[in-house]
This record gives C-alpha cells, structure tokens and sequence, in this order.
C-alpha cells in the first residue's frame, strides 16, 4: 500500500511539474498586489485538486457524454500550452496570460493546464479503471501532492527574489521553451493516438 502510494505520488508530481510551474505562476501573479498573492495561490490549487479529483471518478463518463475522445483532450491543451511558451519566450505587452480583469488569473492557465494539465487528466482518467481501495490511495496521493504544490508556489517569491530579476527572465524564457517542447510533444502524442484508430 505505502508502495503505491509513493508510486503515485511521485507520477502526479511529474506530470503536474510544480517546479516547473513556477515562473508561470510568478509571471501571473506580477500584476496582484503581494497580500492577494497567496489567496490566489491557495485558490487555484483547490480548483486544480477538485478538477483532477472530478476527473478521478467521473472524467470517462464526461468525456463519453461530450463524444469527446482523450485524444482530442491531449491536442486541445498542447495548442493552449503553445500560445503560453510563445508569450513566455516573446514578451507581449498584454503579459503571457493577456489582459485579465482588475489583473487576477482566474482558473485558467494557472489551475487549468498548468496544473491540472491533459497528462495529469490523462493519468488521474486512469486510476478510476481500479478498484476502490486503489482509488483511495490515489485521492491521498493527490492530496499530498497539492501540499508540495502550496509549499512550492506559496515560496515562489521568496524565491525570486533570491535569484533576482534578470536570473528569473532567463529562467522563464528557458521554462517557455521547454513548453513549447513539451506542447509540440503533447501534439505529436495526440497526433499519433489519432492515426492508430484510423
């Protein structure tokens, strides 16, 4: 049991990538006054948790009732993920997430898919084939990983302030390309499981 705990700890660790999240975060969050930083912080964690929590138990069903497949999923999230490393790489003037009310990130891209992103929907759709006392250490898993997730992102700017801005820059020019990377990736990925049911 503590096996596949820790099993599934460190997978959703990975494919939620906290550390990797973080200039996204911190370049969201620029805009907020620092007092509502760590509200927004714990806000966007919740909803991430809830989301994949959903997805745990009921995503094959909503994906069935939309006649969508986990493909089109995969596909639909790399082309957003592209549109954020091309802002991260190539600064805009509207910033990388574009202009927001009052400049608060609301549930996207922060939550929905930096966090709860295709491959953690993917992994979490998963775990809802097994049994339920499988499921349950998965919940606990995922639970866990949302406190890495608060105790990471709640630091972020300590962090930056740590490494300074300029270091910080090229950190999130570097995380922008390795999300296009990684949204080209997640296309090809996508692209692929397409062809097979052709």
């Amino acid at each position: 049991m503590t096996e596949n705990f820790f099993q599934t700890f460190i997978l959703l660790l990975l494919v939620t990538d906290p550390f990797g999240n973080v200039p996204l975060f911190a370049t969201a969050l620029a805009p907020v006054a620092p007092a509502k930083r760590p509200r927004i912080v714990v806000r966007e964690c919740l909803i991430a948790f809830i989301v994949l929590l959903t997805f745990m138990f009921f995503g094959r069903h909503f994906l069935q009732a939309l006649s969508l497949s986990e493909v089109s999923l995969r596909i639909a999230g790399s082309v957003i993920l592209m549109m954020i490393a091309i802002r991260m790489v190539f600064p805009h003037p509207d910033g990388v997430l574009g202009k927001t009310d009052g400049g608060e990130p609301f549930i996207v891209p922060l939550a929905i898919p930096a966090l709860a992103g295709p491959s953690a929907l993917a992994t979490v759709l998963l775990f809802s084939r097994e049994s339920a006392g499988e499921v349950a250490i998965h919940v606990a898993a995922l639970a866990a990983v949302v406190v890495v997730w608060l105790a990471v992102f709640l630091g972020a700017e300590k962090l930056q302030k740590v490494l300074g801005t300029q270091v910080m820059t090229a950190f999130e020019r570097l995380m922008g390309l390795i999300l296009a990377a990684i949204s080209v990736e997640m296309l090809l990925g996508g692209v692929r499981e397409f062809v097979k049911t052709l």
